[in-house]
Parts: structure tokens; C-alpha cells; sequence
């Protein structure tokens, strides 16, 4: 149930123009504080894992496992994605709960 609350959720905020995707992307909004939530697939590539998360860590931005780059690309309407960054705190915040429930 609360996974696809999650997921149903990543769509809109994708839709309000919230979320962006791809590594180097990524990596550079977390670098400007402008990521507020990372999630990164469990398929990820040891060394985009350990970079996205390392940068992460490193400016105190959540980071959430998910399941598939498949899922991740689907739900924000574009092809495999390994990783995606949420660019809006509250749509962030939702996010986190929701899939800390899961």
C-alpha cells in the first residue's frame, strides 16, 4: 500500500517539475544544496553508489534505496534512471515517510 503512495507521489512531483535524474545532474544539485532527497537504485554501479552517496553524506542529503533503474526511470516517465533528486523539501519530506515505511 504505502509503496505506491511513494510512487504515485515521485510522479507528481516529477509532473510540478521537482525532480531531476541522472548522475552528473544529480551529483551537481546536491553540490548546489539544491537536492533534498536522493534516491538511488539498489542496481546502481558500485561507483555511482559510492559517489552519489559519498557526496550526499557529505552535504546532508537523505538518500533512499530503490528497487529497480527501471522503476525509478517509469515512474518519472523516461527510461532506466539510477538515480533522482527531489529538488522540493516538502515533496522530499513526504517521500521519506513514505518510504521509510515500506
Amino acid at each position: 500500500m504505502s509503496q505506491s503512495k511513494w510512487m504515485s507521489l515521485l510522479g507528481l512531483a516529477t509532473r510540478a517539475g521537482k525532480v531531476i535524474s541522472g548522475e552528473e545532474l544529480v551529483v551537481k544539485e546536491i553540490r548546489s544544496n539544491k537536492a533534498k532527497l536522493v534516491l538511488l537504485s539498489e542496481d546502481a554501479s558500485l561507483n555511482t553508489t559510492k559517489k552519489v552517496t559519498d557526496k550526499a553524506a557529505y552535504y546532508r542529503v537523505p538518500v533512499r534505496r530503490v528497487e529497480d533503474r527501471y522503476l525509478l526511470g517509469q515512474l518519472i516517465g523516461k527510461d532506466a534512471r539510477v538515480t533522482v533528486a527531489v529538488l522540493d523539501k516538502g515533496f522530499a519530506e513526504k517521500l521519506i515517510t513514505l518510504l521509510d515505511e515500506s
